[in-house]
């Protein structure tokens, strides 16, 4: 008899990381299993993937205000040294 997997509660618990890749490789095997025999999970995960591009599509389209990239190398440079 095999041990079971993750319960739903402690995948959904991870999914954000899951889908931030901040789990090491045996955790995202771990999740990624599960999601791949629970059909409640892998829906949540669509879900979540599905905002996460959204906002990352909105962000695109949002414009810098000028000058911006100039004065956060300027606060590296004057900060790192």
């Amino acid at each position: 008899m095999t041990t079971p997997g993750p319960d739903c509660r402690e995948v959904f618990q991870r999914l954000d990381d899951y889908v931030d890749r901040e789990l090491t490789p045996e955790e995202a095997c771990t999740v990624l299993r599960h999601l791949e025999h629970c059909a409640q999970c892998a829906e949540e995960f669509e879900v979540e993937t599905d905002v996460l591009e959204m906002l990352k599509e909105k962000l695109r389209h949002i414009a810098a205000p000028p000058g911006l990239m100039e004065r956060i190398a300027q606060r590296l440079d004057k900060e790192g040294g």
